[in-house]
C-alpha cells in the first residue's frame, strides 16, 4: 500500500536537454487565466479567474467574454477555474468548468467549488444547458484552496461517461481533508450527469460521501491521465512538502496528519510526522515548495524520444515548467525548464499539434507555446 521509501527520497536531477527550448507568445492580455482547451478548429478556448471565459484565436486575437456563465464568486484565489473539454465535444459541444460558487440562503457570504456541464453554442458566443453537477460541501467563507482539477476519466482509451475532480481543504479546515463526511480535501468521481458511480470505493456505505474516490489531500491544482489511464496529480504543501500523487480508489493521502512541508513562518503541522501506517507516501515531494499548477504528460515526438512519457508541472512560486522523468510509475528524475522563464505557470497542457502550451498567471497574462529548437 505505502510507497517505497525511495519513491520519495528527493529525485536526482536528470541531464539537460539535447535542444534548446523556448516561450512563443501567442495571446496576451489575459487577465489572471487559469484553463487552457483546444478547440477542433485550431482556436483555444480559456477562462479568466476574475468570471470570464472567452474564445482566442489562432492569430491571438482575445474574443468577447461568453455569454451564459453563472454567479461566480471571484475572490483570493477564488473565480473561474478549470475547464475541459468533453471527448465528444467535436460533435456534442459539451464542456465542464468548475468555479468558486457563492452561496446562496442560509449560506449566503460563504462558498465552495463546483462543477458545471454546458454546451458551447455553434457560434461559440455562449453556453446554452447550463447545470451544476456538483457542489462541494460544507460551504465556508473563505477565498482560499478551491483545488478544481478536471479530469475525464477513460478505460482503455474511450471515456468511461465519469470525471474526477480535485477540491481544496479551505486552508482553515484541513482536518476535514480526514472526514469522510465532508468533500473538502477530496478528489470526487462523479458522472457527467451528477449522479455518483456504483463503482465509488465509498458508495454504499453510511459513513462516507458516495462521491469521494481519495481523501487526504490539501490543495490540488493540476491533475491529469497517463497513456494507461491512471490519474495522476499534484498539489501544493504548505511550506514545502509539495506532492505527486497517483491517487487510488479508497486511499489516504495523509493530510494533514502527514506532510513534509511546515507551518508558514516555520514550526511543525500536528505531529511533525512525514509517515505513518494506512497513510500513502507521495511519489515524488518538493522542498521548498515549488507551488505547482498545471499537469500534463508529453505524448508527442516533438521534444525527442527522451521527453516522451515525461511528467510536465508548471511552478507559480518557482516560475518555469518541471519535467519529471516517470518509469515503471515511479518518478526518477526532475529536471527544471525554462528556468529563466520569469513568469507565473497557471496552467500547461499538451496540445493536438504536439507541442506544450501554458498559461501565465498575471494581471496580464499570456499564453505561450514551448518549442523546441534544435
Amino acid at each position: 500500500m505505502l510507497a517505497t521509501a525511495l519513491a520519495t527520497l528527493p529525485s536526482p536531477a536528470i541531464p539537460a536537454p539535447q535542444a534548446e527550448l523556448s516561450a512563443q507568445p501567442i495571446a496576451q492580455g489575459l487577465e489572471h487565466p487559469w484553463a487552457l482547451a483546444f478547440l477542433p478548429d485550431g482556436r483555444y478556448l480559456v477562462t479568466e479567474r476574475p468570471g470570464r471565459m472567452r474564445v482566442v484565436e489562432r492569430d491571438g486575437r482575445l474574443g468577447r467574454p461568453i455569454e451564459g456563465l453563472p454567479a461566480v464568486a471571484a475572490a483570493g484565489q477564488g473565480g473561474l477555474l478549470d475547464l475541459v473539454l468533453d471527448s465528444d465535444f467535436a460533435h456534442s459541444r459539451m464542456l465542464y468548468f468548475c468555479f468558486s460558487e457563492p452561496g446562496r440562503g442560509a449560506d449566503g457570504g460563504k462558498n465552495s467549488t463546483a462543477l458545471a456541464s454546458a454546451r458551447l453554442s455553434a457560434d461559440a458566443s455562449r453556453l446554452e444547458q447550463v447545470k451544476i453537477v456538483f457542489s462541494q460541501r460544507p460551504k465556508y467563507a473563505s477565498n482560499l484552496h478551491f483545488g478544481c482539477r478536471i479530469v475525464e476519466r477513460k478505460v482503455k482509451g474511450q471515456s468511461d461517461g465519469s470525471l474526477f475532480l480535485t477540491l481544496g481543504e479551505r486552508f482553515s479546515h484541513k482536518e476535514q481533508a480526514q472526514d469522510l463526511q465532508s468533500h473538502l480535501g477530496k478528489i470526487v468521481r462523479i458522472n457527467k450527469d451528477g449522479s455518483v458511480p456504483g463503482d465509488n470505493p465509498f458508495a454504499g456505505r453510511s459513513d462516507a460521501l458516495p462521491e469521494i474516490w481519495s481523501y487526504g489531500h490539501r490543495n490540488s491544482q493540476g491533475a491529469a491521465l497517463d497513456a494507461e489511464g491512471t490519474l495522476w496529480m499534484h498539489e501544493h504543501g504548505p511550506q514545502g512538502g509539495d506532492e505527486v500523487n497517483r491517487p487510488e480508489p479508497g486511499r489516504n493521502y495523509g493530510w494533514p496528519v502527514i506532510t513534509y512541508g511546515e507551518n508558514y513562518g516555520g514550526g511543525k503541522i500536528g505531529d511533525g510526522i512525514t509517515q505513518k501506517a494506512g497513510m500513502e507516501q507521495p511519489l515524488h515531494y518538493w522542498v521548498p515548495s515549488i507551488a505547482p499548477s498545471g499537469m500534463a504528460f508529453v505524448t508527442s515526438e516533438r521534444y525527442g524520444a527522451q521527453w516522451k512519457g515525461s511528467l510536465i508541472v508548471g511552478a507559480l512560486k518557482a516560475q518555469r515548467l518541471e519535467r519529471l522523468t516517470v518509469e515503471g510509475g515511479r518518478i526518477t528524475g526532475t529536471e527544471p525548464v525554462l528556468a529563466r522563464l520569469g513568469r507565473r505557470v497557471r496552467d500547461v497542457r499538451q496540445g493536438p499539434d504536439g507541442w506544450l502550451y501554458a498559461l501565465t498567471d498575471e494581471a496580464s497574462g499570456q499564453l505561450l507555446r514551448i518549442v523546441r529548437t534544435p
